[in-house]
């Protein structure tokens, strides 16, 4: 009697179970994980929040403490000295990433930095609550025992500065225009003439946008450096106004900062390209002189 082949979906037959163990070996029987049959492993229990809350918090409180060394941190404005750009009470954030990479102050950015020693030594600190100190260890608020302020940076180090009585600030024998972020009202410098101050390497001239209410660089020039921040006093650059969310801002570069020839270095350049283009036709010149005297 002829068989019929079967198609794929016809029940299979009863085979015996081939024995696929080595020629002369035993089979070895099916590993046993201890589950009944048609039963997958239990779950693993999860563990409870509360436990883990603490190992999230302690994450968090690292990453805080991360950002705030490296990356950006809080301050709180605490006077009207940089008015109308920045109001008592503002929070901005401050970008503290960029000095790492030996990034320094340039002219136009608003900066905070640290005390130099006596400009602050009048002014009384608060003594901070343990809230405030937990806050301020994080970075969400400053710190009320470091006595830190915030100005604009107008020169940088061999920039020479001046201001005479109802005339501009000139950096480098240009103008400043200063129209887009002076308080309204102010002259730029009647309160404290100066200059020409010729700014060290590596320290900043500051200066408040309300120079009427602005104890800045102009009144510290009895102290070492006239006045002048060291660029390692620098906490970093305000680049925006955080809080409150109505008063949200960036804070750029005015652009009287970008005009041509501002640069000392800028400004000294044609003539030091003359002077290297000139010496060699000089020293050609002069040899051939001497050649001519001698053979004669």
């Amino acid at each position: 009697m002829a068989v019929g082949a079967r198609s794929g979906h016809d029940e299979p037959e009863d085979r015996p179970e081939r024995d696929e163990s080595p020629a002369g070996g035993t089979a070895v029987p099916p590993e046993d994980d201890g589950a009944a049959p048609g039963v997958g492993r239990p779950p693993k229990k999860q563990r409870s929040f509360w436990v883990e809350l603490p190992l999230l918090v302690g994450i968090a409180l690292v990453l805080a403490l991360l950002i705030k060394t490296f990356l950006v941190q809080a301050f709180s404005i605490p006077s009207d000295s940089m008015q109308n750009t920045l109001q008592r009470g503002d929070r901005v954030l401050v970008d503290k990433l960029t000095p790492w990479f030996g990034s320094e102050p340039e002219r136009g950015e608003v900066v905070v930095f640290h005390d130099p020693g006596g400009w602050l030594e009048d002014t009384a600190t608060p003594e901070p609550n343990a809230v405030q100190k937990f806050l301020s260890f994080i970075g969400l608020m400053p710190s009320s025992e470091e006595k830190d302020l915030i100005k604009r940076v107008v020169a940088v180090g061999g920039d020479t500065v001046e201001c005479k009585e109802n005339g501009p600030v000139k950096v480098n024998g240009k103008s400043l225009d200063e129209k887009s972020f002076i308080f309204p009202g102010n002259t730029p410098c009647n309160d404290k003439p100066f200059g020409p101050i010729t700014v060290p390497d590596g320290r900043i001239f500051v200066m408040g946008d309300h120079r009427q209410n602005s104890l800045d660089s102009r009144y510290h020039q009895e102290l070492p450096g006239q006045g002048t921040v060291s660029n390692d006093e620098v906490v970093g650059r305000a680049v925006v106004v955080a809080w409150p969310v109505g008063r949200w801002a960036t804070l750029p570069v005015p652009d009287t900062f970008d005009q041509p020839g501002l640069n000392a270095a800028a400004v000294m350049a044609p003539a030091a390209l003359g002077v290297a283009g000139a010496l060699p036709l000089v020293l050609w010149r002069r040899r051939r002189l001497t050649a001519g005297r001698t053979a004669g």
